[in-house]
């Protein structure tokens, strides 16, 4: 065990270990890789959906619905096999015309914030390239990042939206599921390299721009 993780750090680690090598196994094959992504957020989802339960109880509800959508206008990252998964989710749900649109948002949010250094990235806003009708288009294989961006205030994110570079706000978020998904991310990824698979990290838009290069 990492000494440097908490016990609960290190299940989730070891959760995303386990689903990584299960993706790997047959050398990276898609039918594997998303057979184990496919458990990796079901996963996620579970505990989500327990912790749901659990605020509402406590009188602390997560304040997360349909239609609520400030989060979907900042930065989103994803890893290689995430845009892996969502590309294959794409490619079976959307038509072509469907898939040109959503490259076109992506190229023109990514004009911008290719150009911007980190924290500007950080407080940039612009509507999520995937998103349509004020919902997510693909909240079935939308990435770990989304899934766990669980807040307990509302107004707190509004706050953040209007005013992104308010040191004194941020979006009252449930840690304990960004906590989860990031260290079973981080398993998977170990998983993965451990079997020389590179992965990489990328702005969701400019993930979406090379996904659909040739559309």
């Amino acid at each position: 065990m990492n000494s440097s993780r908490s016990e609960y750090e290190q299940l989730f680690y070891n959760d995303g270990y386990q689903l990584g090598k299960e993706a790997a196994k047959n050398e990276y094959n898609e039918e594997d890789l998303f057979r184990a992504m496919e458990q990796l957020y079901l996963a996620i989802d579970q505990l989500i959906d327990s912790l749901a339960v659990m605020a509402q109880k406590q009188d602390q509800p997560i304040h997360c619905k349909k239609g609520c959508n400030y989060c979907c206008h900042q930065a989103v990252f994803a890893n290689s096999y995430e845009l892996h998964y969502l590309g294959n989710f794409v490619q079976k749900h959307f038509d072509s015309a469907g898939i040109r649109q959503i490259k076109a948002k992506a190229a023109t949010k990514n004009q911008t914030t290719s150009k911007l250094d980190e924290q500007s990235v950080l407080n940039f806003k612009s509507p999520c390239p995937l998103l349509k009708d004020g919902t997510c288009s693909v909240y079935a294989a939308r990435p770990m990042a989304c899934r766990i961006y669980l807040s307990t205030n509302v107004g707190s994110c509004i706050e953040f939206y209007q005013n992104p570079t308010n040191e004194e706000n941020y979006p009252a978020l449930l840690e304990f599921p960004l906590m989860a998904g990031r260290m079973m991310n981080e398993g998977f990824i170990a998983a993965l390299k451990e079997a020389d698979i590179e992965i990489a990290e990328f702005r969701l838009e400019e993930g979406l721009l090379h996904l659909f290069q040739s559309e």
